[in-house]
């Protein structure tokens, strides 16, 4: 099992120059991309929503991501303004895997993002040497940061009409 989280910090009160972000801004943003994840995933080829239904206050997709070579079938569940989670059961070319973004707000107007990851190794392959565990933590962390890029785009186009 590899494990790996990190926070992105969004908003920070001592670099004016940032547009802060209110959380209807970021979950907007959230929201968007799962349902619309070619805008934010590099080579994701095409998603199609199979299911959207309400439960408990969350909302529940099933979707189907299309990388071309390969297909992922996931799950995503939005807790809305607080988290969203997604599931890939293993397939015979995809590990299990899950990936949560958490809205925080220690303060008020103080808002991060919490990235947790979460991929099942197969239990007869060798652990990943630590040189492809660092390059894997890398590239989450880019995606996670072109990701809040992304969100910052949307919300001054929105702002700005």
């Amino acid at each position: 099992m590899l494990t790996f989280e990190h926070l992105v910090q969004i908003n920070d009160p001592r670099v004016p120059l940032i547009q802060p972000l209110t959380r209807m801004d970021i979950w907007h943003g959230l929201v968007l991309r799962a349902h619309h994840p070619t805008e934010f995933i590099m080579g994701l080829e095409s998603c199609v929503i199979e299911t959207q239904e309400e439960q408990s206050g969350q909302t529940l997709l099933t979707r189907v991501l299309d990388f071309g070579p390969f297909q992922v079938h996931d799950r995503v569940t939005l807790t809305p303004m607080h988290e969203v989670r997604v599931l890939a059961p293993a397939t015979d070319r995809w590990p299990r895997s899950e990936a949560t973004v958490t809205v925080e707000e220690p303060e008020e107007g103080a808002i991060f993002l919490r990235f947790t990851y979460e991929l099942d190794l197969a239990d007869d392959s060798d652990d990943m040497d630590e040189t492809t565990v660092e390059i894997r933590k890398q590239a989450y962390v880019a995606a996670d940061l072109d990701t809040v890029k992304r969100i910052r785009e949307i919300a001054a186009i929105r702002k700005a009409h």
